[in-house]
């Protein structure tokens, strides 16, 4: 069965979310969506990939059709990449799969998004495209079960390194190696004093850590200069963002009428959040509320506020009390899709402007010369559910794609393998650590 490879492989939504793939294909469903459409500002590793390896993207696909007994699958793409389209379209001979071609904007590749522009259903609130019959995987996913049907499991992953390097570049790496090797392998960086965004600058991760290492759902690394718009702004203290806004918040709303979540009609209202830092005897209760669906795709924060505020970040903590308090928020009226949603698109182009990304925004070409490394430090815990279980010990000799940690019996999680051969030099509860 498929669903048992992809188990084996430990194959992971390599989009970021992590969540075990073999679970998805045991689904049954109308519709499989493969999700190429890759927003986030300067990334641009699933073009590549869908350039240079559209036979298994597709492949990938078609297996997942038939695992889930799916009558059609849906390609998800951007229709200003004329030139993965053509590379898609060549592999695609008569498979029941169609483009759903997506303009430029962000968030263009949401799953709620997504599946309301191929198939225009709407995903009930808080629900999973199961729901409406649907299953997506992002493109690198796809590429992996295709591999995992050959038997290899995921010990790589197709990285995009851009920003302030000599040489940004689209390259695979083996899971482990560290961000420091992967800056040297883009040529290194053109200014000394540098900060990182991991995965990307609206969803992403900042650090200033070089050893930090690739996982299943690195998507890449931006390279900005310490001095850059971007990091001043992400580089604060937590609570700084919420003073600020009990402070200086007027309540203008641009927050929520440029919300992606709202326009499709769910009840994401950042401007009543930002309300609630102002207001903590009235109201909490209610107003905290109005995070619960929130995609923390970062629009409002980083593009929306006139303020320059922080509405994405005053959701992550109202979703972080609610689950303490254990509350559930559930909308109770029809989802509706907003009659101005198209209009208030924003144009990535728009949003990189407004980001003072212009100057990165070059292409950042496949490099078919893989990193090579001699030690890797592999994470146990690279997805949704429970750490992998190590099955090797110290000393023990390994080859590449050996198995050395095993999802927990019984519960959600994933397999994890050597992405190098050599001897297991470290073993704990959250690292296996690998040397040639």
């Amino acid at each position: 069965m498929l669903s048992e490879k992809i188990k084996s492989a430990g194959v992971v939504g390599a989009g970021g979310a992590g969540f075990p793939a073999h679970v998805k294909a045991t689904s049954k469903v109308e519709f499989v969506l493969a999700n190429g459409a890759e927003c986030e500002p300067l990334i641009h590793k699933d073009y590549e990939l869908m350039v240079h390896f559209a036979k298994d993207v597709v492949r990938g696909l078609e297996l997942m059709l038939e695992s889930t007994s799916a009558k059609k699958g849906y390609f998800g793409i951007k229709e200003k990449n004329v030139t993965a389209i053509e590379a898609v379209k060549k592999e695609i001979k008569n498979s029941p799969i169609e483009f759903t071609e997506l303009g430029d904007f962000y968030p263009a590749g949401d799953e709620y998004e997504l599946v309301y522009a191929a198939t225009k259903r709407l995903i009930p609130p808080a629900g999973l495209p199961l729901n409406v019959g649907c299953v997506v995987n992002n493109v690198e996913s796809l590429y992996n079960i295709s591999k995992a049907d050959e038997g290899i499991p995921v010990t790589e992953k197709f990285v995009c390194i851009a920003g302030a390097v000599k040489k940004p570049s689209t390259f695979f790496a083996p899971i482990g190696s560290t961000f420091r090797e992967l800056i040297k392998h883009a040529g290194g960086t053109t200014t000394n004093d540098f900060a990182i965004y991991v995965g990307g600058v609206m969803m992403g991760k900042l650090t200033f850590d070089l050893d930090e290492v690739v996982t299943k759902t690195t998507a890449g690394l931006i390279i900005l200069p310490k001095d850059h718009y971007l990091i001043k702004r992400k580089n604060q203290p937590e609570e700084n963002w919420h003073r600020i806004g009990k402070s200086a918040c007027d309540q203008c709303s641009y927050c929520t009428e440029f919300c992606p979540r709202y326009l499709l009609g769910y009840d994401v209202q950042p401007h009543k959040v930002m309300r609630s830092l102002q207001f903590t005897k009235t109201g909490t209760e209610v107003w905290n509320q109005m995070a619960e669906l929130c995609c923390a795709c970062g629009l409002c924060t980083l593009y929306s506020c006139p303020e320059d505020l922080f509405p994405k970040e005053a959701c992550d903590q109202s979703k972080q009390e609610m689950r303490k308090q254990g509350t559930k928020f559930t909308q109770t009226k029809p989802v509706k899709v907003h009659p101005m949603k198209d209009g208030r698109h924003v144009p990535l182009k728009q949003l990189m402007q407004k980001l003072q990304l212009k100057d990165y925004d070059v292409h950042t070409p496949f490099n078919p010369q893989k990193l090579e490394t001699e030690n890797v430090k592999i994470l146990l815990k690279q997805h949704v559910g429970e750490k992998a279980e190590p099955v090797v010990s110290i000393g023990d000799a390994v080859k590449k794609n050996q198995l050395i940690a095993r999802a927990p019996e019984g519960k959600l999680g994933a397999n994890i393998h050597a992405s190098i051969g050599g001897m297991v030099t470290h073993v704990c509860e959250e690292y296996i650590k690998i040397s040639c």
